[in-house]
């Protein structure tokens, strides 16, 4: 949907922003990095980290992005676990699209890889 999404709208991106790579996350995203490093602490779990995180996001943006930040990111939680509890199927992570961003992440290299896309 990224990819699709960027091309609609004529920005450049570069994915592996979401495999953590914060040089990545600052194309065609104004605090692209700040908001990544708190993205991933958060999903994470990483209090330490979800600190320095929150604080360099309001030093760079102000609170009101911070907030907005932490209700996007909230927003997603809700919805990831309300499909993982009714059984909302994942994309076809079979297709060669599906197949390419999973070599482009490196996103077999993840435990959780075994349960997302099915056995080739």
């Amino acid at each position: 949907m990224l990819r699709v999404s960027a091309k609609i709208s004529n920005k450049d991106i570069d994915i592996q922003a979401l495999a953590g790579d914060p040089a990545s996350a600052n194309v065609a995203m104004p605090l692209g990095a700040e908001l990544m490093r708190f993205a991933e602490s958060l999903a994470q779990r990483d209090g330490p980290a979800l600190g320095v995180a929150r604080q360099t996001l309001m030093e760079a943006a102000g609170p009101e992005v911070l907030v907005d930040a932490a209700g996007v990111a909230a927003n997603f939680q809700r919805m990831v676990r309300i499909a993982d509890a009714t059984g909302i199927p994942y994309d076809d992570m079979g297709s060669e699209m599906g197949k390419q961003i999973r070599k482009d992440l490196n996103l077999d290299a993840f435990v959780s890889a075994q349960h997302s896309h099915p056995s080739e």
